[in-house]
């Protein structure tokens, strides 16, 4: 089985800490603003947005961009995108990444977590020395389906750009050559899959020496594909005393497993529940139907929706081949319906996806291919 074999000819690494070379990571200053908050004042702000929190010395929460104290390039960039408050993971995250300690942040999928590890990695790559030849990254996020790591990717290119920081994403199903070149030419920033960056390893394509800010996004998908032993395999590449920080929807034992072994004196943030209940901001209506009914009822609700400004319908099936069928019943009938699964190219995924975005094929029937990161869509 190739998965199992995969990582095989990697070793794990012991290290010398006299020969490493010392790095920053704490680059949290408290503004003025939070430092004056009271402790009743930080538990009620806590407890409006559903947050609760784990560990030692945790920083308050920042209530505004300019509270977090990014340099002035990170804080421009996220103005002049428009964005006007934090998220709760974001206003809780961001002190806590930004002062060099190891995170675990629960929180469901569409909250912004990808921002609230990827600003403070820009603040990180900016305070080490440049890379030299051969270096390998000095972020590493793993992500669990390309479509997130494509996601990820668009993050970190729209807030690295005034620092010039290169980003890569590697993941299977593609040509490796291109991946290969982007990062033997040197990327700050590598966003990969398990296996895919496993390959790159082994074929000495690059190396994880000058990793200093290592990310687990989606922690508990990664678990629940079977990625468990390939993680480890990676993170045993990485110097030990590096910042890791784990995000997760959900808080199962196996995840809670990795963090303890793999951590080190965490802080912990949960936003909302960590049970696997339904997100508040959802309203859900469910109708049991025979077989026969279900397409006519579809058509229906289809008919209601398509009535509506600037609607979008995302239709999931269990496998590919009923995506595939309900695609070409629904473009039969006329409706602007597309299929995205794992069975088609990743060009072909990257395209359905932008014709979703953009509402010009406001209709997308996928399995769960892209059910996660789907927050990242609209």
């Amino acid at each position: 089985d190739r998965m199992s074999n995969l990582g095989s000819g990697l070793v794990k690494q012991e290290w010398d800490f006299s020969k490493l070379h010392k790095f920053e990571k704490n680059f949290y200053r408290e503004h003025p603003n939070v430092v004056s908050r009271s402790m009743i004042e930080v538990e009620e702000y806590r407890k409006f947005h559903d947050m609760k929190v784990f560990g030692r010395d945790i920083p308050k929460p920042v209530e505004t961009f300019e509270e977090a104290n990014f340099p002035a390039y990170v804080l421009k960039e996220v103005l002049d995108l428009g964005f006007k408050a934090p998220t709760p993971i974001q206003s809780q995250g961001w002190p806590m990444a930004l002062s060099g300690r190891d995170v675990v942040g629960i929180a469901e999928t569409g909250s912004g977590k990808t921002l609230a590890y990827c600003l403070p990695a820009i603040v990180h790559i900016n305070a080490q020395p440049f890379l030299e030849p051969g270096d390998g990254p000095i972020v590493l996020i793993l992500a669990p389906t390309r479509e997130l790591a494509v996601q990820i990717q668009q993050e970190c290119t729209k807030f690295g750009k005034s620092s010039k920081i290169k980003n890569t994403c590697v993941y299977g199903g593609v040509p490796k050559g291109p991946q290969s070149r982007e990062l033997s030419q040197g990327v700050e920033i590598c966003i990969a899959t398990p296996g895919r960056l496993i390959d790159m390893l082994e074929s000495r394509r690059t190396n994880l020496r000058r990793v200093t800010y290592l990310v687990l996004d989606e922690a508990d998908r990664m678990l629940d594909m079977g990625f468990e032993p390939q993680i480890r395999k990676i993170v045993d590449q990485i110097r030990p005393d590096r910042q890791t920080l784990m995000w997760s929807a959900t808080w199962p034992k196996e995840v809670k497993k990795l963090a303890e072994d793999y951590l080190h004196d965490f802080i912990q943030v949960n936003i909302g529940s960590l049970d696997l209940s339904a997100s508040h901001n959802i309203t859900q209506i469910v109708e049991v139907c025979a077989e026969y009914e279900k397409r006519a009822k579809l058509v229906k609700h289809l008919e209601r929706i398509m009535d509506q400004k600037d609607n979008k319908t995302l239709i999931f099936t269990g496998t590919k081949r009923t995506a595939d069928e309900i695609t070409k019943y629904l473009r039969q009938d006329g409706w602007p319906a597309l299929a995205i699964h794992g069975d088609k190219a990743q060009s072909e995924r990257d395209w359905v996806l932008s014709e979703f975005r953009s509402g010009k094929s406001p209709i997308m029937v996928a399995t769960d291919v892209a059910s996660r990161g789907i927050g990242m869509i609209y």
